[in-house]
């Protein structure tokens, strides 16, 4: 089990920055999480921080606990086993991040190699089975060939095999389908619908991906968590303001949009509700920061629901 207590990402330097303000939440094993919102909202960071990949500038605090161990204070030898090893990490673009010298098999054997102590011809040969894991087609010939012969969808799903080849549990991909157009983002969708065990954590701005991989989601707006529930509660019945705004914006319900301004940058020393310029049911309370209601498991930050 993967849980994030109260985490925070503050840059330190002649201006500090915090980028991600307090986020809680808990991955049980097996489950499929989305963390949602708009570019700017502290998605990325936050992924980040659970793999420590984040600059040397960067201050986290709370708690991230892999089965009760807190990953902030692992040594560089533990770091190297959990990655890879426990927690597999997909990054944004993740097919432009193979390496455009190796050839796709051997990419995805590596942390076989590296982290089971695998030999490369075993690795190589155990690549094709995952790849046809996620039928991917002629794997035998892909697993020979090098990444740039695959399309965006292709390069996804090698990735994903690459990060369950040693036996990850806790997959975490940051914005898996950016880019992508609406077939490779069903082959994507398709590949995460087909692992069974792992437990799946998706960073995306896309409501419609999110409802089609994930049993939770949390919603993100100017580094808060504003709303964090199952699928169903976030889609059928939000309570966010934000998380309506961005529902009535998707395109399937017509892409209803108000503009009414920018989210406060991170700069920004905002002491009530992020969300209340931009929104339509603003209130005098909204000018304090609202606490985290818990509407029959259900959570939201808004004064609506404050007790």
């Amino acid at each position: 089990m993967l849980e994030l207590k109260n985490v925070s990402v503050e840059f330190i330097s002649a201006s500090s920055v915090r980028a991600v303000d307090g986020v809680s939440m808990v991955l049980r094993d097996g489950s499929r999480t989305a963390i949602v919102g708009e570019t700017g909202s502290g998605k990325s960071i936050l992924m980040l921080s659970i793999m420590r990949l984040l600059a040397s500038n960067a201050a986290i605090s709370g708690e991230i606990l892999l089965d009760g161990e807190d990953i902030l204070k692992a040594d560089r030898k533990r770091l190297q086993q959990i990655r890879g090893g426990i927690i597999s990490y997909v990054p944004q673009g993740g097919g432009a991040s193979m390496n455009p010298l190796l050839k796709v098999g051997f990419q995805v054997g590596e942390p076989l190699m590296e982290h089971r102590g695998v030999s490369r011809r075993e690795a190589e040969k155990k690549s094709i089975g995952l790849l046809k894991f996620f039928n991917l087609g002629d794997e035998e010939r892909l697993a020979k060939s090098y990444p740039h012969t695959f399309s965006g969808g292709m390069r996804q799903r090698a990735m994903v095999a690459m990060g369950i080849s040693a036996g990850a549990r806790i997959i975490l991909a940051d914005e898996p389908t950016k880019g992508l157009d609406e077939k490779r983002v069903a082959l994507v969708t398709d590949t995460f619908n087909r692992l069974k065990d792992e437990t799946l954590l998706v960073v995306t701005h896309d409501m419609t991906f999110a409802q089609k991989v994930a049993q939770d989601i949390c919603v993100m707006y100017a580094s808060q968590q504003v709303e964090y529930g199952t699928a169903s509660q976030i889609i059928g019945d939000p309570l966010h303001p934000y998380t309506r705004d961005m529902i009535s914006a998707m395109p399937e319900n017509g892409m209803k949009y108000d503009d009414r301004g920018f989210a406060p940058s991170h700069e920004e020393d905002v002491k009530g509700c992020r969300y209340s310029q931009r929104c339509h049911e603003c209130m005098e309370k909204c000018s304090e920061m609202p606490p985290v209601a818990d509407v029959n498991g259900h959570k939201v930050r808004c004064w609506k629901y404050a007790v």
